[in-house]
C-alpha cells in the first residue's frame, strides 16, 4: 500500500501548494487568501519511487467551540489520526509563532512519526526562520519550496528514514474501477449532507451556513460489493452573482467534476426546486453527456409529498424534454428517509449508459420508425435514412447513413432520438445520433445529401494537380542545370554570361538629329497654340489638355476632316425638343 502522508499546519503557510506539487496536477484550490481549504482532501503522488496517499487538511486554529474553525479542526485532527506520517508545515519568513507552538504539542502528544518542513525558504528571506523550529522538539527542519520545488530530495530522505519500508513497499492488487458519482447543486441544498449520510461517518464539512464546500472533495465508498467514488462539489451561482476570484475558482472545479463524471446527482431544494440555475446544470450535464439523477433533498420539510413529487416529474418532463425519464429520488439527508433509494437508481441509469445495442436491432427499429413516421420532404426531394449502427456508449452514440443528410430536419432527428430512447428502455439517458450521407462517387460537382465533389472525382482532380506540379518542377529544374552549365562554360572560356541581359542602347532618329535645336522657338513663335501643348504635354499624360478655340458644337466635324455637319445653332423663334439633336421645326 502507498504510504499515507497527512500535511498539516496553520492557515496560509503552502500546505496546497505543496499537495499539488506532490499529486503532479492542480487538484486543491490555492489562493493568498487564508482559510482556502476546509475539508480533507486526498490524492495519489509520488516522490521519487516513493508511493503517497496525500491528504490536505485545513489550516490549524486553536478554538474548541461550535464554530466553522472548530469543526475544520476537527477534520484535521481525523486524517492526522489516519495517516502513517504527517508533515508539519511551517512559514519560514515568518519564522515560529505561537499557533505553531500549539499545533507542534498537539501533534508530540499524538505519538506518530511527523516530519517538520520550512516551507517557502527559497532566496535569502527565509534563511532566518529555520532555525527557529528546533525550539519545537521535532526534530531539524527541512527547508523546502512548495512553489519551486526546492528541497524535495531532502524531503524523500526523511520520508525514508521516518517510516520503516514494511508499511508501503506491498504492491496493491489491480481493482475494478469505481463508478465516479458527482454530487452537485445549488449552494445550501444538502450535498455534503447527504454524502455523510450516505457513508455513515461526519467526513464531509456541513453547517447552516452557505458556501461551506469550495475544493471538489473526493470519497471512496463501498455500496454492496460495487466501489463508487463520490464528489462533492461547491455549489453553483448565477454567473452575474460570481465576483470572487475564489468562488470563480469553486466554480470551475465544479465544473471539471461534472466534466469527468459518470453519473451526476443534481440535489435540489424541495422547499422551491427547479429555479432557473437548477436547469441551467442539468442542461449542462446533458450537453457534457453524463447520466442525470434528480434528487430532492430536505423531503421531510414537504407535507403533500404525493401531490408534489407528480407536479415535480410532470415539471420536470416539460422544462428538460432531452433528459426524460431521468430517475427523481425524494429523500432526506438529516433524517435518512428514502436515501436508500438513491443508489439503486445510480447504478439503473449508469447500466442504461453503458448500453450497447446490436446493429441488427438498430436497423430493425429504424424501419420501424420510418413506417410509424416518414421522413419529411424537403424542397420536393425526401430524405432516405438507410442505414444505422452504434459507434460508441457512455453516452450512446449511433451513427446514421442518409441521403440528404445535411437537409434532416431537427425534429425528426429529435423524433428518432425519442423513438431511440422509448423503444430500447432508455430513459433520462443523453443520446447521440450523428447523420452522415456517403459520397456519391459518380458526381462531378456537389454530390447528393452533402455539399463537395464525389469521391473518384475529388481523388482524380487531386492526382492530375500533382503531376501538373511535378512537370512544372521538373520543367523549372531542368532550365537551372542548363543556365548553370553554360554560365559555368562561359567562365571557363572567359566570355559573358549568356543568362545575364546585356543593356541595349536605343538608336535616335535621323530625322531628330537633322533637325535644328531653334526650330521648336520659331514654331511656338508663329503657332502660340503648338507652344502651350507642348508645354502641357511635360506635366504628364494626366494632365495634357489641349487648348483649343473651336466651338464644342464643331468638334466633331472638324476632326473628322470636312465641314461641320452637326446640328447647328438654334435659331429665334425654332423650337427645341429634348433628346432632338437638331432645331425643331417652327410652329405652323
Amino acid at each position: 500500500m502507498p504510504l499515507k502522508l497527512a500535511i498539516v499546519g496553520r492557515p496560509n503557510v503552502g500546505k496546497s501548494t505543496l499537495f499539488n506539487r506532490l499529486a503532479g496536477k492542480k487538484l486543491a484550490i490555492v489562493d493568498d487568501q487564508p482559510g482556502v481549504t476546509r475539508d480533507r482532501r486526498y490524492a495519489d503522488g509520488r516522490l521519487g519511487d516513493l508511493d503517497l496517499q496525500l491528504i490536505d487538511t485545513a489550516g490549524f486554529e486553536d478554538v474548541a467551540d461550535e464554530s466553522l474553525e472548530a469543526r475544520m479542526r476537527a477534520q484535521t485532527e481525523l486524517a492526522i489520526e489516519e495517516a502513517d506520517l504527517s508533515l508539519f508545515i511551517y512559514d519560514a519568513r515568518e519564522g515560529v509563532t505561537p499557533l505553531d507552538e500549539v499545533f507542534a504539542a498537539l501533534l508530540r502528544r499524538r505519538g506518530k512519526p511527523v516530519i517538520i518542513a520550512a516551507n517557502k525558504a527559497e532566496g535569502k528571506a527565509g534563511q532566518s526562520g529555520i532555525g527557529e523550529a528546533y525550539k519545537l522538539g521535532l526534530g531539524e527542519p527541512i527547508p523546502i519550496s512548495g512553489e519551486h520545488g526546492e528541497g524535495m530530495a531532502e524531503l524523500y530522505a526523511a520520508m525514508l528514514e521516518a517510516v520503516p519500508e514494511d508499511q508501503y513497499s506491498d504492491d496493491e492488487d489491480d481493482e475494478d474501477k469505481p463508478i465516479r458519482l458527482a454530487i452537485v447543486g445549488r449552494p445550501n441544498a444538502g450535498k455534503s449532507t447527504l454524502i455523510n449520510r450516505l457513508i455513515g461517518e461526519q467526513r464531509l464539512l456541513t453547517g447552516p451556513e452557505a458556501g461551506i464546500t469550495r475544493d471538489s472533495i473526493s470519497v471512496d465508498w463501498v455500496w454492496g460489493d460495487k466501489k463508487v467514488r463520490l464528489v462533492d462539489t461547491a455549489g453553483l451561482r448565477k454567473k452575474a452573482k460570481v465576483q470572487e476570484k475564489l468562488e470563480k475558482l469553486s466554480t470551475q472545479d465544479t465544473i471539471r467534476a461534472i466534466t469527468f463524471a459518470e453519473v451526476v446527482v443534481l440535489v435540489m431544494d424541495a422547499t422551491h426546486p427547479f429555479e432557473i440555475q437548477d436547469l441551467q446544470i442539468a442542461d449542462l450535464t446533458e450537453r457534457e453527456g453524463r447520466a442525470l439523477v434528480f434528487v430532492l433533498a430536505k423531503w421531510d420539510l414537504i407535507e403533500d409529498q404525493a401531490a408534489t413529487l407528480a407536479a415535480f416529474r410532470e415539471h420536470a418532463e416539460r422544462m428538460l424534454p432531452q433528459v426524460r425519464g431521468a430517475p427523481v429520488v425524494a429523500l432526506s439527508g438529516e433524517t435518512g428517509s428514502g436515501v436508500n433509494k438513491l443508489m439503486p437508481a445510480v447504478l439503473k441509469i449508469h447500466k442504461d449508459w453503458s448500453t450497447k445495442v446490436k446493429t441488427r436491432d438498430l436497423n430493425d427499429w429504424l424501419q420501424m420508425a420510418m413506417q410509424r413516421h416518414p421522413p419529411p420532404a424537403v424542397s420536393g426531394r425526401r430524405v432516405k435514412p438507410k442505414y444505422m449502427a452504434q459507434t460508441k456508449a457512455r453516452p450512446p452514440t449511433f451513427v446514421l447513413f442518409s441521403s440528404r443528410a445535411d437537409q434532416m430536419p431537427d425534429h425528426y432527428r429529435r423524433y428518432l432520438i425519442n423513438s431511440l430512447r422509448e423503444s430500447f428502455d432508455l430513459p433520462g439517458v443523453p443520446l447521440r445520433i450523428t447523420i452522415k450521407s456517403g459520397a456519391n462517387p459518380y458526381a462531378d460537382g456537389e454530390a447528393k445529401g452533402h455539399s463537395g465533389r464525389g469521391k473518384r472525382e475529388f481523388e482524380r482532380r487531386e492526382r492530375e494537380e500533382e503531376r501538373i506540379r511535378a512537370s512544372r518542377n521538373t520543367v523549372k529544374k531542368s532550365k537551372r542545370l542548363a543556365d548553370e552549365a553554360a554560365a559555368k562554360a562561359a567562365a571557363e572560356a572567359g566570355l559573358p554570361d549568356p543568362t545575364v541581359k546585356q543593356p541595349v542602347k536605343k538608336k535616335a532618329p535621323a530625322a531628330a538629329k537633322a533637325a535644328p535645336k531653334a526650330a521648336p522657338a520659331v514654331e511656338s513663335a508663329a503657332e502660340p497654340g503648338k507652344g502651350a501643348v507642348k508645354s502641357v504635354k511635360k506635366l504628364g499624360p494626366k494632365v495634357q489638355k489641349k487648348v483649343s478655340t473651336t466651338p464644342s458644337y464643331k468638334v466633331g466635324a472638324k476632326s473628322a476632316g470636312g465641314k461641320a455637319a452637326g446640328p447647328k445653332r438654334p435659331t429665334s423663334g425654332a423650337r427645341t425638343v429634348r433628346g432632338n439633336t437638331g432645331p425643331g421645326k417652327p410652329k405652323r
